[in-house]
């Protein structure tokens, strides 16, 4: 069975080797062309590629028992139960079972008994990548920088005698020219100039080796062009700044600056997005505009890439136009393009970045383990804090609430929250206690009546309330009748006309809080005894409140 993806890669796979019966595997091919099918759900070799090595264990699982199924339809409850037991509890083994479940419930001759078992849930505990610290994050970013720094720093200089040399500024004679030419060679073709017998020793024209110092890869090729630990450098910078994933940035094309843009000091660069496992869904494809503000800008990232890699761009594109990749990498050591089934290769250049190069840079800069997914998560979660790529949804269950430096910054969040709420909650609860008629023993204040003058909770115990009147709405001595209500009502309407016509944080400070004690008092009386307390108001009511509200009897 061959699979051909749309960017023209192709992959064959021979299930002859799969050690069941022939007609288990002629099933098995039909169902892996139908996923492999425009629209059938694997769209790039890389997938169908990583699904076999999953196939081939279930496969030699069914080849082990003691009655081997014959097809696909002979397959039992009891196998499928067996070999779902048989895998671990982790991430490899919920890989290994969703896939098979989505391969055999494509045949129709599925038994139904098998089809209810697949459907039970695998139980497994998940494990996600947590976001690096801000101290980490800095380190790799800045070792990152250093590495793709030096290269860049290495190319332009090469660059610029290639430019000169080309331009006639060279004199012809010694080793500057001969630096020349054997740079023009090596961004022509990839290469310096090479003697073709493999036999040969060095490869480097005799001539050629003094000027370049040696024949290694720091003195021939890595002149004008990136090595693949480099473009893995590069391709963490631009995931420290936007936040892609890593296939992504490995097929991200070669981004254009805007028109009129280019000229300027400021360019601004159209990045056109896929991602390929949105397939059928909207989302699949983005653009970004990025601009280049100076050094620390996303935009300068790009600039700073399309330098470093122009020379590999030219030579790939006189052997294949169709490939428009911005990470490009020259290749350490030749090799067969067979050896690296599902890559692209064009003569010595390959692409992109993958978990393999993303460990080697690590780990060349004393650094462990692939950093690109971590990275992800941490300019997302921590850094960007709204999806890159994602629904919301998924964004907040797989990336947000599974972090734990995300849980450990909510604490001291929800606890102000909390108390802020308590606050406001003490502040708008309307403490006097409303009654139908005065009481004996009740005296008159300003605003309502008062049980115990002599014990306040705001002043020390017999010494006599010295507290606002503004707080007697918030004393549990205080008592309002309806006799009470149209002074409370007009001294609710006067401070929401004071909130018009002063400072909003002295009103804040000042007002804020009688004003939602009243509002909550407002509503336990309702709507309409409200609006007979405001019809009421006498020309007394209103000069007490003016005087109130001017500080004459503020005790």
């Amino acid at each position: 069975m061959e699979h051909r993806d749309a960017q023209g890669k192709v992959r064959r796979y021979d299930f002859g080797k799969l050690p069941v019966p022939d007609a288990f595997q002629r099933s098995l091919a039909a169902l892996y062309a139908a996923k492999c099918a425009p629209g059938g759900g694997w769209d790039s070799i890389a997938s169908s590629e990583a699904q076999w090595y999953l196939v081939k264990p279930f496969t030699e699982f069914l080849a082990g028992l003691d009655e081997v199924p014959q097809d696909v339809d002979t397959l039992t409850a009891a196998q499928w139960t067996m070999w779902r037991l048989s895998l671990p509890p982790r991430s490899n083994g919920y890989k290994k079972f969703s896939a098979i479940v989505s391969l055999l419930q494509l045949d129709p001759r599925l038994s139904p008994a098998v089809r209810e078992v697949m459907a039970k849930r695998f139980f497994w505990a998940k494990g996600h990548d947590q976001a690096y610290s801000p101290e980490e994050f800095s380190e790799i970013r800045r070792a990152a920088r250093r590495t793709f720094r030096s290269a860049l720093l290495r190319i332009r200089e090469n660059r610029e005698h290639l430019v000169a040399w080309r331009s006639g500024a060279v004199p012809a004679d010694g080793d500057a020219w001969l630096l020349g030419e054997a740079l023009d060679v090596l961004a022509r073709t990839g290469d310096v100039p090479q003697y073709q017998k493999p036999s040969t020793r060095s490869r480097v024209l005799r001539r050629y080796r003094p000027v370049l110092g040696g024949d290694g890869a720091q003195h021939t090729w890595k002149r004008l062009h990136l090595s693949r630990t480099e473009v893995a450098a590069l391709a963490v910078l631009i995931t420290a700044e936007l936040g892609l994933n890593s296939t992504t940035v490995s097929e991200l094309p070669v981004p254009r600056a805007l028109p009129g843009t280019a000229e300027t000091s400021r360019p601004v660069y159209r990045l056109e997005l896929e991602k390929r496992r949105r397939t059928g869904h909207r989302g699949r494809y983005e653009s970004r505009n990025i601009t280049d503000f100076g050094a620390d800008s996303a935009g300068r990232v790009f600039t700073e890439a399309l330098e470093a890699t122009a020379h590999a761009r030219a030579v790939v594109a006189t052997v294949e136009e169709s490939i428009d990749r911005l990470l490009v990498w020259h290749q350490t050591t030749p090799h067969v393009a067979q050896a690296y089934p599902g890559e692209t290769r064009v003569g010595p250049f390959g692409f992109g970045v993958n978990e393999m190069s993303g460990r080697a840079w690590a780990k060349s800069v004393g650094l462990s383990g692939a950093p690109m997914r971590r990275i992800r998560r941490t300019v997302n979660v921590l850094h960007r804090r709204e999806p890159g790529q994602n629904t919301q949804d998924t964004h907040d269950r797989v990336y947000v609430l599974s972090e734990p430096q995300v849980r450990e910054a909510a604490v001291p969040v929800i606890a102000d929250g909390a108390l802020e709420a308590l606050d406001v909650a003490r502040r708008t609860v309307f403490a006097a206690r409303l009654a139908d008629r005065p009481t004996d023993g009740l005296r008159e204040t300003v605003t309502n009546g008062c049980a115990d003058w002599e014990n306040s909770p705001f002043t020390p115990a017999a010494q006599g309330c010295g507290a606002s009147f503004l707080l007697c709405t918030a004393c549990p001595n205080a008592r309002v009748t309806p006799a009470h209500h149209p002074r409370l009502a007009h001294l609710l309407q006067a401070l929401e006309t004071l909130r018009g016509v002063v400072e909003p944080a002295a009103w804040e400070t000042d007002w804020a809080d009688a004003h939602a004690r009243l509002t909550d008092l407002r509503s336990r009386l309702g709507a309409p005894v409200w609006e007979a307390g405001l019809d009421a108001v006498t020309a007394t009511d209103r000069a007490l409140i003016d005087q109130l509200l001017q500080g004459e009897f503020d005790l």
